[in-house]
């Protein structure tokens, strides 16, 4: 049996982030997803899918997610259900992630970033991986580029490729 899911889409609104009594970390957010295809009338439709996470995960997306940004998730779909108020059996269906990836900047910094999470560092992954994509080898904006070399040949041994 299977099940998992993959969805690429904008948040709806910023996330909310709580806490269960015993003090462990919830967020709750709802992705747009468009349909791929338009209406009779030309207009694109989408699918609006609450997704929630747990513990450091739940967390780094409160911090790092707001209303508008292109995100991906991957998880499992999981219905549960519950008795409101007035007695009736309600069913929720919801995607309990466990990898979100944040796919673009911050968008209101306008060149800058905002003060987000910087590029190199929006990928993350659930469960303890992860990744700053931050593979320069200690390069930064703030120095020369390594790769200038006014176009001479970069002598490289046989002991440093990596095949």
């Amino acid at each position: 049996m299977l099940n998992r899911v993959i969805l690429i889409g904008r948040l709806t609104r910023d996330p909310e982030l709580r806490y269960t009594p015993s003090g462990v970390a919830v967020t709750q957010f709802t992705i747009a997803v468009d349909r791929p295809f338009t209406s009779q009338g030309g207009e694109r439709e989408a699918d609006f899918i609450p997704v929630v996470t747990w513990r450091q995960l739940a967390e780094t997306c409160a911090n790092y997610l707001r209303k508008g940004r292109l995100t991906a998730v991957e998880g499992r779909i999981q219905v549960r259900n519950y008795e409101n108020n007035e007695g009736k059996r309600v069913y929720v269906t919801e995607v309990i992630a466990d990898n979100v990836r944040f796919l673009e900047s911050n968008r209101e910094g306008g060149a800058g970033n905002g003060g987000g999470m910087p590029r190199e560092e929006a990928p993350y992954s659930g469960g303890g991986n992860r990744s700053t994509g931050n593979n320069s080898g200690g390069y930064s904006r703030g120095n020369q580029d390594p790769f200038s070399d006014d176009g001479k040949p970069i002598d490289i041994s046989d002991d440093d490729l990596p095949f």
